[in-house]
């Protein structure tokens, strides 16, 4: 095909569509169906229309093939599962007896089944469910939910495209299923998992799919040449069969590398490929590579992981190039939609001037839409959509919100003696221990309690004016009185406020600091129906006025137990925000650094002794190739010990981590020089307390021994075989006993009952150890 002809056929096409509807109406039907309010068929219901209206939004915007398969319960990775019938044993009869609770179960577990592990899909801050797999796996294909939902979108005339997640990626994903050898790679499945792959895309040619993505993003981290020659030889196979339809595999997140010239020989008919900052490599090395003769060449330059608008000139010209390098190009957003919010236009309250910089699902559509018909019809074709967007980048360019000359001058007077204690961790301790008089294995939980209807209902009192904020503060410190109050009762060392005027624990910090804008529409899925609206990092960062400081010394004067202040580190301030792309984001991590810095002054000199401050996002924000992780951790750990170091040797630094593999950050949770790490621990049976040991980490940690993200309630028992777990890797003068996470999304019930049951495992091994 000529240059010519490649960009007339140029068409605007989507990976994946934001799934819980404008209103979040199917993380409401889902958690009715969960309490017995909203029926199964009534769910069907919602889900159906949820997934009508997405297709008509996308068709409406001109794109070409809709991605069908990508909406979900829960989870893809749980879907493709249940596709391939790798149900773990457990959960067998449950699936056997109503799949869709059987489903549930395996993503929530069940008071006497466990769940499935759930860790973060690649350095996203969605959350996904790890499949368990064995030698003894047998896989099954189930293709209903795939032929279904592709079906229901031909009803009306769509032109569809059903989506798969990858053989490769999925067993990559995986782990041994308990009880396996440690050292079992699920890789070697790939033989047996084939022939389901090879049935569910005939079914779906069946049904009449002319194409079907794959999806493969492992790809784009750094494999192994046995890695490489197993996707080689996934795709020789599945490319072999003779009924099937046109396979697509997609990769995003990062360049394919040395898996591009793997995935450009194999006999399958179009890749799609990430051709944002992220992925610029991408470019040259297809060109290196000779190209996509003879295939079709779906181009990601629509960045689908950050909400500013694109750079349309610069993504055509990129489009430009392509075109001489594949037989047919395609433009569409550089992954899924799913990682940002679906509608930019519902935000009322954002200034009409800035609100011209953010695009959300649906204006990223029309922007791939626009490219689409630059790259068919020349620039002409959309020069008023060019010039819109010139002066879109202009305005945001020249804000004064980017830019504060004051906050620029302190962070670039920073020296290495900012980011040190003033005391080695072994002198500190001491400090530390007599300060406290803490006991052997001292209780703590990771900060917040549960968020009950009635705080949320105050909140929403506030801000519509029916109460007034002494009201709102009244209701507050009765709700910190009471979870102070349960916690001395339940016999925990270590005490938290709470954090019932936090709404979330980024977006909290992020609308007190200047440079921040908050949305109130932007939904992103986390996992599951937890949804957060990640704010938006526009500026430079300063922190006006104390944050904490007020609601942490009022819990502390009602106790004589020590408080923990509770704040959210500045990794994850940059991970769980919408951050700015105009400046290197270890220039931004700095200047959140040092305005959280400014809030840990402000709690030690207000009388609080142990302060936490979380970095979950750490492992998350790890870049996928090794080549780029030495300089991340660097300005990462750095950060976090800017915002730290400024105590008193005798104040206890704390961090927390949850829900990532830490085994390959190991030396960067030491170098963050943290007195106390806790970390998730429960769902994983203390493997990272293990690569602590391995590690030889010489602080205090506590692995949690309570997975706060299922509504089963933990034993004593169970809780105290956890601990006795944990003291095989890390001695008990330095072992913390905790919950995996906050219990901001749990109820009251299981939360008391979960703590009590804490502690009672903490007493007991404590009078275990002093006996033995």
């Amino acid at each position: 095909m000529t240059t010519e002809s490649a960009a007339a056929a140029a068409r605007a096409t989507v990976y994946g569509y934001p799934r819980q509807g404008p209103n979040r109406e199917l993380k409401k039907a889902i958690e009715g169906y969960w309490k017995g309010r909203v029926t199964a068929d009534a769910l069907r219901v919602t889900a159906a229309d949820l997934r009508r209206t997405s297709r008509r939004q996308l068709t409406d915007a001109g794109v070409h093939d809709v991605p069908t398969g990508d909406f979900s319960y829960y989870d893809h990775v749980l879907d493709t599962s249940v596709m391939v019938g790798a149900v773990p044993a457990r959960h067998r009869d449950a699936v056997a007896a109503d799949a869709l609770d059987g489903y549930f179960a395996m993503a929530r577990g069940t008071q006497d089944v466990a769940p499935l592990e759930m860790t973060k899909w690649f350095d996203t801050n969605y959350h996904y469910l790890v499949p368990e797999l064995g030698p003894d796996t047998v896989f099954a294909a189930d293709s209903t939910k795939q032929v279904d939902e592709f079906t229901e979108a031909l009803a009306p005339g769509l032109s569809a495209r059903p989506v798969l997640l990858g053989p490769v990626t999925y067993l990559l994903l995986a782990k041994p299923a308990p009880g396996v050898a440690a050292d079992f790679d699920p890789l070697t499945l790939l033989d047996r998992l084939l022939p389901v792959y090879a049935e569910v895309l005939a079914d779906l040619r069946a049904a009449g799919a002319a194409w079907v993505q794959v999806d493969e993003p492992a790809l784009v981290q750094d494999r192994s040449p046995a890695e490489l020659n197993a996707a080689a030889r996934a795709y020789r196979d599945l490319g072999a069969l003779t009924d099937r339809p046109k396979l697509l595999v997609a990769s995003y997140f990062d360049r394919l590398g040395d898996a591009l010239p793997v995935l450009a020989k194999a006999p399958v008919e179009g890749l799609a490929l990430d051709f944002t900052e992220a992925a610029a490599a991408n470019l040259d090395d297809l060109a290196a590579a000779g190209g996509l003769p003879g295939k079709r060449l779906v181009a990601g330059v629509v960045n689908g992981r950050n909400i500013w608008v694109n750079d349309l000139g610069r993504s055509l010209a990129t489009l430009g190039t392509l075109l001489g390098l594949a037989d047919r190009v395609d433009v569409s957003a550089s992954c899924s939609l799913l990682h940002v919010p679906l509608d930019a236009a519902a935000e009322h309250d954002i200034d009409p001037q800035i609100l011209r910089w953010l695009a959300f699902a649906r204006q990223k559509t029309a922007e791939t839409v626009t490219l689409a018909k630059g790259l068919a019809q020349g620039t002409d074709a959309i020069a008023g959509e060019l010039a819109a967007n010139r002066a879109d980048l202009a305005s945001r360019a020249a804000s004064p919100i980017t830019h504060d000359p004051a906050v620029r001058s302190r962070a670039a007077a920073v020296t290495g003696a900012d980011a040190r204690r003033s005391q080695p961790y072994a002198e500190r301790t001491a400090a530390q221990r007599t300060h406290l008089g803490l006991p052997l294995l001292p209780t703590t939980t990771i900060g917040s309690f549960p968020q009950t209807a009635e705080l949320r209902t105050a909140r929403a009192d506030l801000r519509a004016g029916r109460i007034d904020s002494v009201g709102y503060e009244q209701r507050i410190e009765a709700e910190i009185r009471e979870v102070i109050s349960f916690q001395e009762k339940t016999g925990l060392d270590v005490l938290v406020h709470g954090e019932p005027e936090r709404n979330d624990m980024v977006q909290y910090f992020a609308e007190q600091l200047t440079g921040y804008l908050a949305t109130q529409h932007g939904w992103v899925q986390s996992y599951g129906t937890r949804y957060v609206r990640p704010p938006i990092l526009a500026g430079d960062i300063s922190r006006p006025a104390p944050m904490t400081v007020r609601w942490t010394a009022y819990a502390q004067s009602l106790t004589g137990l020590p408080v923990k202040g509770m704040l959210t580190g500045p990794v994850t301030m940059l991970a769980w925000s919408f951050v700015r792309d105009d400046q290197p984001l270890g220039d931004t991590a700095r200047q959140v650094a040092l305005a959280l810095r400014d809030e840990v002054g402000d709690l030690e000199a207000a009388g609080t002794s142990v302060i936490q401050v979380d970095e979950p996002a750490l492992r998350e924000t790890l870049p996928l190739r090794a080549a780029g992780r030495a300089a991340y951790l660097d300005w990462a750990t750095e950060a976090f010990r800017l915002t730290t170091s400024g105590v008193r040797p005798d104040t206890q630094i704390h961090t927390h981590m949850c829900y990532a593999e830490f085994g390959d950050i190991v030396q960067a949770i030491d170098d963050l020089d943290a007195d106390v790490i806790s970390l998730e621990a429960a769902r994983s049976h203390m493997q990272v307390a293990r690569e602590l040991a391995a590690h030889g980490y010489p602080r205090e940690a506590g692995p949690g021994v309570y997975d706060i993200h299922s509504p089963r309630v933990p034993g004593a028992e169970e809780a105290a075989a956890l601990l006795r777990t944990g003291l095989e890797a890390i001695p008990a003068e330095r072992l913390w006993v905790n919950p995996d996470c906050g219990l901001k999304t749990r109820g009251w019930p299981e939360t008391r009952a979960s703590l009590e049951n804490l502690v009672a495992a903490a007493r007991t091994v404590r009078r275990e150890i002093a006996g033995s």
